[in-house]
């Protein structure tokens, strides 16, 4: 299924009048003459504008974006499916917001690093992104905090995983009702931190939020037998936790060897591979191309179709945000993360997925 924005939500009689008016407008559509005016006030998909681009390290910045038309908002955590119009070609990206939902200017924020093959980031890294109007897709995501939020908090976050949380951070700052928090942030060096400043200005301000810089370059990566040290109490805290998939799966495998599975909440911004049943890879036929690529069974679909030449549609690359999507024609496929088995007949993420035996999808 082709990705698109979101459809302007309003009410019955709105767009009953809005299609009357179009009575007037034939043979253009009312959407033709508003986007001459601005193409923010779209009534057929949602659409945002790039304002500016704030540099927080060398290799990444955060996007100040301005939402059109009814724009809903969001909780913080969530995520947000974004087109990007680059060289006459759509890319669709889902990134976490780093805006508070309720900022006083109405903008809404993505931070994001630049990668050496990222089409997306390289072009929002560079000085060529202010101006642009991108789609907005859904806003989804359950990485949230309750109201109220729980009274004794952990955040485990690292790189470019900081941006849920620092939205988060953001909106209890902004209600002044930051419980007792401990964070663990971890990059590869104090320079590469992002959001460096705003955490250290929340642990000045609260006494009861406490931030600490684990330093990867020399202290190595965060591993759960740290979580004693850096954080005694960890077993009474709600754990909320972002970044590499190998560091939340040694951290859900630490929680439910302590008995304490339900304390922890992850987001991933990475696929990780644990093959759950094993996968026995097969050959893969592209019926819209008429490619066949071989597969072994720890390969995703898409990997395999992009090593064969094959130009195909993707967005998050860890199953989050549907725009691999094709139909599944004939055979069958195994999930990368837990090793379940879907038969032909229905739509699959290629990001995630690998042959089970020979197959055919509809891309």
């Amino acid at each position: 299924m082709p990705e698109r924005g979101t459809q302007v939500q309003m009410p019955r009689v709105a767009r009953l009048v809005l299609r009357g008016m179009e009575y007037f407008t034939w043979p253009l559509k009312l959407d033709d003459y508003l986007e001459l005016i601005t193409p923010l006030w779209s009534t057929e998909e949602l659409r945002g504008r790039i304002e500016r681009v704030h540099r927080e390290t060398d290799d990444s910045v955060t996007v100040f974006i301005t939402p059109g038309f009814r724009w809903r908002g969001h909780v913080p955590g969530q995520y947000l499916r974004i087109g990007f119009d680059i060289q006459g070609k759509r890319h669709w990206r889902a990134y976490s917001l780093s805006s508070d939902a309720a900022r006083p200017d109405g903008q809404l924020t993505i931070t994001v690093k630049e990668t050496a093959d990222g089409v997306v980031s390289r072009f929002l890294n560079s000085s060529q992104a202010p101006g642009s109007v991108v789609t907005l897709g859904e806003v989804e995501g359950e990485f949230t905090l309750p109201d109220p939020p729980p009274p004794k908090l952990l955040f485990l976050t690292a790189g470019s995983g900081i941006t849920p949380v620092m939205a988060m951070l953001r909106a209890l700052d902004r209600r002044r009702d930051v419980p007792d928090v401990v964070h663990v942030h971890s990059a590869r060096t104090a320079a590469e931190a992002i959001f460096a400043g705003d955490l250290a200005g929340l642990d000045d301000r609260y006494d009861s939020y406490r931030y600490s810089l684990r330093e990867t370059s020399t202290a190595g990566r965060l591993l759960p037998e740290h979580l004693d040290e850096a954080c005694p109490d960890w077993r009474e805290r709600e754990t909320y936790a972002c970044g590499p998939g190998a560091m939340l799966e040694a951290l859900r495998e630490h929680f439910a060897d302590a008995g304490l599975p339900g304390r922890l909440h992850v987001e991933s911004f990475e696929h990780y591979v644990s093959l759950a049943g094993g996968g026995r890879g097969g050959t893969i036929e592209f019926t819209r191309s008429g490619t066949t690529a071989g597969c072994d069974g720890t390969t995703p679909i898409l990997v395999a179709g992009e090593e064969n030449g094959l130009d195909l549609p993707y967005g998050c690359r860890m199953g989050i945000c549907h725009t691999c999507t094709g139909k599944l024609a004939a055979g069958s496929v195994r999930d990368l993360r837990t090793g379940e088995l879907t038969h032909a007949g229905v739509e699959v993420r290629t990001c995630i997925n690998c042959p089970d035996g020979p197959v055919k999808i509809d891309l």
